[in-house]
C-alpha cells in the first residue's frame, strides 16, 4: 500500500465515529444525586465541580472513550463519565420570575401550576414555540424561551 493511501486510511479510521456514536452536540441529564465533573476525561483528573441534582440537563460537546465533555446551564465545561449520564431529556426553567405552566400550548390556555426558576422537569414534547414538561406534581406547557436544555429549532 502506498504511504499516502495508508495515511488516508488511518485518518478515515480516526475521524469516523464509532458505531452507534451520538452526533455532538446533544443534551443529556445527570443520572444520580452526586456526580463529579472532572478537568479531563479520566478518574485521574482533578474534580472541577460536584453536582447534587439528579435530572439536571447538560449539553454534551465532545466524546472520548467512555467520557463526555459537557457544558451546564451556567457555562461550566468539564468531563463526566457516560455511566453517570442519562439520555432522558430534561430542561431547567430560566429567568427570575415564576413560570406559569399552561394546560395546552395555546397562548390563552388556562394556567394549571406555577414553577420557580431553576426547577427541573422532564421534556415530553417540543414544537416551535412551546414545550410540554412534566414536573413532580404538575404537567403542562411552557414557552421555549423559559427553558434551558434544548437546541434552537429542535422538535420532538
Amino acid at each position: 500500500m502506498k504511504k499516502s493511501a495508508a495515511l488516508y486510511l488511518l485518518l478515515v479510521t480516526i475521524a469516523a465515529p464509532a458505531w452507534g456514536a451520538d452526533t455532538v452536540p446533544y443534551f443529556a441529564s445527570i443520572k444520580s444525586d452526586k456526580i463529579y465533573m472532572r478537568l479531563g476525561p479520566g478518574d485521574e483528573y482533578p474534580i472541577k465541580w460536584v453536582y447534587h441534582r439528579k435530572g439536571l440537563p447538560v449539553e454534551v460537546l465532545a466524546t472520548y472513550d467512555a467520557w463526555r465533555r459537557v457544558r451546564d446551564m451556567d457555562g461550566e465545561t468539564g468531563w463526566i463519565h457516560t455511566a453517570l449520564l442519562s439520555r432522558e431529556r430534561t430542561a431547567v426553567i430560566t429567568g427570575d420570575k415564576i413560570a406559569p405552566i399552561a394546560r395546552t400550548e395555546d397562548a390563552g390556555s388556562r394556567v394549571v401550576a406555577e414553577a420557580k426558576p431553576g426547577t427541573v422537569g422532564r421534556l415530553r414534547h417540543c414544537d416551535l414555540l412551546a414545550c410540554e414538561v412534566k414536573f413532580d406534581g404538575a404537567e403542562g406547557w411552557l414557552p421555549r424561551a423559559r427553558l434551558w436544555g434544548l437546541k434552537d429549532g429542535e422538535h420532538f
